[in-house]
């Protein structure tokens, strides 16, 4: 997604998630690099319904018209909400529509987070996802967290048992590492990674490069989270060359972080995420903002590559 040294913003589409290019999930699934992300259509701390149900509504069939192909979500989010308004939305869905959805985290309220990763707690939490989502399989299931009270094996296991039952096309790993994805890999086809990453928070750097290596879509979460600098210097820095480019282009600072990442590897599939339709479409629209290999490498540059 490199560009002349102007570098000048695609012509705008009526489709512009298209303009992202496309990405492989499994052998049989290609879809847009710029999908999006439903964990912000439920209530505050993702628990509960959202203050505008009408709009979530609106957000996911927007993001439809302009191109997007890739949708995320968890039956965790709500929980349960995100998925029900998935389907009230979108169902019947499109031709060519991948939901991607996940499971492996219970609920015990408001922010909070607990793994399950008993094959049992992963079977049921995949059989109410596709009542939920009105679907006689899911394209993409990803477990949300390797839960370390569970042996690998046994939640692998099961992941290999949802697809040859016919519930799951193709399976994913969250939170995931490099050993750890090897060792999946042994026991179920893999074809995705999703791990928290955005222009600072770069913990997953080895694990963006082993996806592209290895042909798997790389899905970062919280992809707009400036995140925290321990140098107040270097946050400076970063808030600078950000703006910077973003004024060059005439973009907002989340177009330009969203265009790096894009540009970071071919094996990005980001999926931002919103509640309004306002913000989905300045979100998109980044899959049009070409960056040039100056810029990109500015960027690159702010914190040390692991």
């Amino acid at each position: 997604m490199t560009a002349n040294n102007s570098a000048p913003a695609r012509e705008s589409s009526p489709k512009p998630a298209a303009q992202a290019g496309t990405i492989a999930i499994g052998g049989d699934l290609r879809v847009n690099r710029m999908g999006y992300g439903s964990m912000r259509i439920t209530g505050p701390g993702i628990w509960g319904p959202p203050a505008d149900r009408a709009e979530a509504i609106r957000v996911l069939r927007r993001a439809v018209e302009l191109g997007v192909d890739f949708i995320d979500t968890a039956d965790s989010y709500g929980p349960h909400v995100s998925e029900e308004i998935i389907a009230e939305a979108l169902h019947p869905y499109p031709s060519g529509l991948v939901i991607a959805t996940k499971g492996g985290l219970e609920r015990p309220g408001p922010d909070k987070w607990t793994p399950n990763g008993r094959p049992e707690y992963l079977r049921k939490a995949l059989d109410g996802s596709l009542k939920r989502l009105k679907l006689e399989r899911i394209d993409l299931w990803q477990l949300h967290r390797i839960d370390d009270k569970v042996p690998q094996g046994e939640q692998f296991g099961v992941l290999a048992d949802f697809i040859r039952e016919g519930k799951v096309r193709n399976v994913g790993l969250s939170e995931a590492d490099t050993e750890q994805i090897n060792a999946a890999r042994k026991v179920v086809p893999i074809v995705s990674v999703q791990n928290r990453y955005n222009i600072v928070d770069r913990e997953w750097d080895a694990e963006v490069d082993y996806c592209a290596a290895e042909g798997l879509a790389f899905i970062p979460w919280f992809p707009l989270v400036a995140g925290k600098l321990e140098d107040a210097d270097q946050a400076a820095i970063t808030a600078r060359r950000i703006e910077a480019i973003a004024k060059r282009h005439g973009a907002n600072p989340m177009q330009v972080a969203l265009a790096w990442l894009l540009a970071r590897s071919p094996a990005m599939l980001v999926i931002p995420g919103t509640s309004k339709v306002a913000h989905l479409e300045e979100n998109v629209r980044a899959a049009e903002l070409e960056l040039s290999d100056e810029e990109i490498e500015s960027l690159t540059g702010i914190v040390p590559q692991s």
